[in-house]
């Protein structure tokens, strides 16, 4: 969304179940302080990933029962932006995405916090070439056209995969497309590369052979996944983040170990389900991921260079500071 425990659902996209955020709906804040029943809303999760398999089974609603919280799915999973717009206006509590999507969100005057984090992927995002192609080294993007999606994860790897290789940034021609929309205008030739993660780059590399031209971990890729929630939420309700932090982090471990279970959840057949090599690509990559953690020292320092980057390559105008954005969860999944 990659281990992303949701991901939007595409057509080569039952497998973007497994990767990212967003939504909308009501909510009621009551709590169980006050003897009512908090209501999360969060993205529906598709047919893959953790979240998924928590909704199919039930084991989400016992989990969040215990503190006095219930789900509503609203929605589905997609790109962080448009999840943290409907986090500042109180639509939505709860979404995940990237540490770059989430850096240029917090730019701005955000309505939302970071409760944990994933390891960025090394392995499942980076620089797509067609199958085709003669492009072969960073150095062969000079001149070329690459598609990004703007000021996320996207930009960040084509950026980092330049800086890796001395590139300058205006060396390289960048093309703004939403990424549910770029496989045809990739496939067609139109653009000669593709910065993606792994909610894009599995089911085209299954269907049409492309492949990377540097994967995230090449390049030095920090990129993070990270949970957010509503501030509001987060502030009246901690026991809550607590809770569903907890879940995330329990199922994913799971996910890990018993990845086949965590795909095609609801179907097997139909446009949300994958098969073949996109199925096989999607189970070893969640085999090879890792589950939602606390933040840490080590993460915050890991986001400050991200945000760093990010201002030094003028994506935003100054180093957003995420350190005073981070809901602390001492003793959670350690």
């Amino acid at each position: 969304m990659k281990r992303f425990p949701a991901l939007p659902a595409l057509a080569a996209g039952a497998l973007a179940v497994l990767l990212a955020a967003a939504g909308c709906g009501g909510s009621d804040d009551s709590g169980a302080s006050g003897g009512g029943t908090v209501t999360i809303r969060v993205p529906d999760p598709g047919n893959s990933g953790v979240l998924a398999a928590g909704k199919k089974d039930g084991s989400l609603d016992k989990a969040l029962s215990a503190v006095h919280a219930k789900v509503k799915w609203t929605g589905s999973a997609g790109p962080f932006a448009p999840a943290a717009q409907e986090l500042n206006a109180g639509e939505l509590d709860f979404a995940q995405g990237s540490i770059t999507s989430a850096i240029a969100a917090l730019a701005q005057k955000p309505g939302f916090k970071l409760f944990a984090q994933i390891a960025p992927d090394k392995i499942g995002e980076g620089i797509l070439v067609r199958k085709d192609s003669p492009i072969r080294t960073p150095r062969d993007l000079v001149g070329k056209s690459v598609a990004v999606n703007k000021g996320g994860t996207a930009e960040y790897l084509l950026l980092k995969a330049l800086a890796a290789s001395g590139i300058k940034p205006d060396q390289v021609k960048r093309v703004y497309l939403n990424p549910a929309q770029t496989a045809p205008v990739f496939n067609s030739g139109k653009v000669d590369a593709w910065a993606v993660w792994a909610t894009y780059s599995l089911p085209e590399m299954a269907s049409t052979g492309a492949h990377f031209l540097v994967n995230g971990g090449q390049i030095g890729s920090q990129n993070y996944s990270v949970w957010a929630v509503r501030t509001k939420l987060a502030d009246a309700h901690p026991e809550v983040v607590k809770a569903f932090y907890q879940y995330l982090h329990d199922r994913g471990q799971d996910q890990i170990k018993n990845p086949g279970a965590y795909v095609n959840v609801f179907t097997k057949a139909g446009p949300q389900a994958v098969g073949g090599d996109a199925e096989r690509l999607t189970v070893q990559n969640l085999a090879q991921g890792a589950t939602a953690q606390p933040i840490g020292a080590a993460d915050l320092d890991g986001f400050a260079s991200v945000a760093r980057f990010f201002a030094d390559q003028k994506i935003t105008p100054t180093a957003v500071d995420v350190k005073p954005y981070v809901v602390a969860l001492p003793g959670s999944g350690t």
